[in-house]
């Protein structure tokens, strides 16, 4: 739990009611099929609605040529998640499983998304990445181990991603349909 409340996030649902469905949602088998940056992040948003009852809608998505040890960004008050392209093109060559692949997409982007939600702080997001991660797949997939580990540790290889300095900056198109289908087209 954060150190201190926080802020009022506009858009944010109500807690569940008490009697709201415990234990894991189906998350798992929905992310170990092959996806696009959408259907990874409407998985992300819907675990952590799942587990902290929490959402924000209209979020945009870019790729940047970012340096190797930065997987994203979200610049604070903005709406655009930045993913680094590099780093995701060198994970789709290493990893040995789509699950695999869309686990590490998952982490980068459910981390980065919990930032939008109020989660500022390294120290505070990064826990609860791990938690929305356990309680949405279980303490033995991929994501979870992901998010409560060190991914340079996990895939070494990673820190031989192409470098970058982040001045090309590439819009994903069709991101975030979950929230924006009604009225973006």
């Amino acid at each position: 739990m954060p150190a201190f409340p926080l802020p009022p996030v506009p858009f944010a649902r109500p807690p569940a009611p008490p009697d709201a469905p415990a234990g894991p949602a189906p998350f798992a088998e929905r992310l170990d099929r092959p996806k696009d940056f959408d259907g990874i992040f409407t998985v992300v948003r819907d675990a952590v609605l799942h587990v902290l009852h929490r959402e924000r809608p209209g979020l945009g998505l870019a790729l940047s040529n970012l340096p190797p040890q930065l997987g994203a960004y979200w610049q604070l008050t903005g709406n655009l998640i930045v993913l680094n392209e590099g780093l995701v093109t060198a994970m789709r060559t290493q990893a040995t499983t789509i699950q695999e692949y869309n686990s590490f997409v998952f982490v980068l982007l459910a981390h980065e998304y919990l930032h939008t939600l109020g989660y500022l702080e390294e120290s505070e997001v990064r826990p609860v990445t791990a938690r929305v991660a356990r309680e949405a797949f279980g303490p033995d997939h991929p994501a979870t181990r992901m998010a409560a580990g060190d991914l340079w540790q996990m895939y070494p290889g990673l820190r031989f991603a192409p470098p970058g300095d982040g001045r090309r900056l590439r819009i994903v198109s069709r991101f975030d349909l979950g929230s924006t289908s009604n009225y973006i087209r």
